[in-house]
């Protein structure tokens, strides 16, 4: 039971508000974290958003053109297949659809992204991207995090551990409709990290986007002056029980959260108002439209967030009845998926560059994975994993536009031509933020932790 007097009250809980209020400061310059990082150098990029295709698009059936693998269907492998397969795969399989150039660059495009490929000009296509894993759970948090075999940080906590937030109103790090299959919420966890760094998932990928809303965010019985003095009592008594137990993360991290949810009320409400976008908005992202809506919804609501500061933003494809993960029904699994997110893509692209966005935020397409050039499944017409090679792209943020960087082989079945391994990805994003990834550490366990683990090299020559 604590005797406190009037003044002694005022007196400790004044303190406690300011240093609050000082940690908020520094959270929104980007010296929140423990260690208070900053830009390493000057960085081209402010801030992410990853377009995330779960199940592992095919590279030969979307931006890496294979003439030979065109020629040679139904013929032999000519090469020797990896020694660790997901699954026994057959002969060649040619792409069932069309590749045309576009743009000044050039640049082959499959006809399943046909509005995509208006927009190759502005993109930069890594064609020789490869992993390790040829699971999607370990592909996937390989993808996340850097490792598939232990819990670590995502990318998008390593982000907003570095650099911070632009806004304080709203979380660092936003996964909008996350799978919960294959990994999970580590994928988008700050494991170790302070827990403030952990994403912030806005609906799930089972459910329509529609749904993708923070519950509870408008308190029916409290003003917002009410509950500012319910929570200054709340985290003053916190506050007090941190002083007298010593330093614990857990009580640091509810209290960091209780603020932000107290602030979020401001923000959060209006930022998922997509119904004051205008017509020609909604029709450009396809949410006009019942084929592209959900995906649509999801992109703009993305844009939505970067341009009011969130750092990192994760925007998930993944149809739980077909995904990418097309072992079979190649051609129906792929045409309605791609339906489903070229437009929204190529809206949000055409977005951020007439907004003056595009130049300083990052865009990043992928998927845990792509597909064997050969075939799986009845019918002729499946594709199984393959971390071996596939295609990421980027756009925006520092990076050189028109490009296509790297190669598989022949046959689009392995990287061949300056290799991009998933920590060369990491550290390229994380260079582009202004963050050098070796020097971006983490004291855990008694050893230095990062997201590129023991490995990892920029790919300067996308660089811009």
């Amino acid at each position: 039971m604590w005797n406190l007097t009037r003044r002694e009250m005022l007196q400790r809980s004044s303190a406690g508000f300011g240093s609050l209020a000082l940690a908020s400061l520094l959270a929104e310059t980007g010296q929140g974290s423990e260690v208070g990082f900053q830009s390493h150098h000057t960085p081209k990029a402010k801030r992410v958003i990853f377009l995330f295709m779960k199940g592992g698009p095919s590279q030969v059936d979307t931006f890496d053109y294979k003439p030979l693998l065109q020629r040679d269907d139904n013929k032999e492998f000519p090469f020797e297949k990896p020694r660790v397969q997901f699954a026994p795969t057959g002969e060649l399989l040619a792409s069932p659809w069309k590749f045309k150039k576009y743009g000044e660059s050039g640049i082959e495009v499959s006809e399943l992204f046909p509005h995509v490929a208006e927009c190759v000009d502005d993109m930069c296509f890594i064609n020789s991207c490869h992993g390790t894993n040829p699971a999607h759970g370990g592909a996937s948090l390989k993808l996340h995090t850097g490792s598939d075999t232990f819990v670590r940080p995502s990318m998008g906590s390593w982000v907003t551990y570095g650099l911070g937030t632009e806004n304080n109103n709203l979380p660092g790090f936003i996964t909008i409709c996350p799978t919960l299959a294959h990994g999970g919420t580590k994928n988008w966890s700050s494991a170790f990290l302070p827990a403030e760094h952990t994403g912030t998932p806005l609906g799930v990928a089972s459910q329509s986007s529609e749904m993708a809303r923070v519950k509870y965010i408008q308190n029916t019985q409290l003003n917002q002056k009410e509950q500012r003095l319910q929570l200054d009592l709340t985290q003053m008594l916190n506050r007090n029980l941190q002083t007298s137990t010593g330093p614990d993360a857990e009580l640091e991290a509810r209290i960091q959260s209780f603020e932000l949810a107290f602030r979020m009320q401001t923000e959060m409400p209006e930022a998922l108002e997509l119904e004051s976008e205008s017509d020609a908005t909604h029709k450009l992202y396809g949410i006009d439209e019942e084929k592209t809506a959900d995906f649509g919804r999801q992109c703009l609501m993305a844009r939505r967030f970067a341009e009011r500061g969130v750092r990192f933003v994760q925007v998930t494809h993944s149809n739980t009845e077909v995904q990418w993960d097309q072992h079979g029904n190649l051609r129906k699994g792929h045409e309605q998926n791609s339906k489903e997110v070229d437009k929204p893509i190529a809206g949000l692209l055409k977005d951020l560059k007439q907004r003056g966005l595009l130049k300083d935020t990052l865009v990043v397409w992928g998927g845990e994975f792509g597909r064997t050039p050969t075939c799986q499944g009845k019918g002729h017409d499946g594709r199984d994993h393959n971390p071996e090679g596939f295609t990421m792209w980027m756009a925006g943020g520092g990076v050189k536009t028109g490009i296509k960087y790297g190669a598989t082989d022949d046959y689009g079945y392995y990287a061949a031509v300056d290799k991009v391994h998933i920590h060369d990805v990491h550290a390229t994003l994380l260079h582009l933020l202004g963050l050098e990834h070796k020097r971006l550490t983490y004291r855990h366990a008694g050893r230095d932790f990062r997201l590129t683990d023991v490995a990892g090299h920029v790919v300067h020559d996308i660089i811009a």
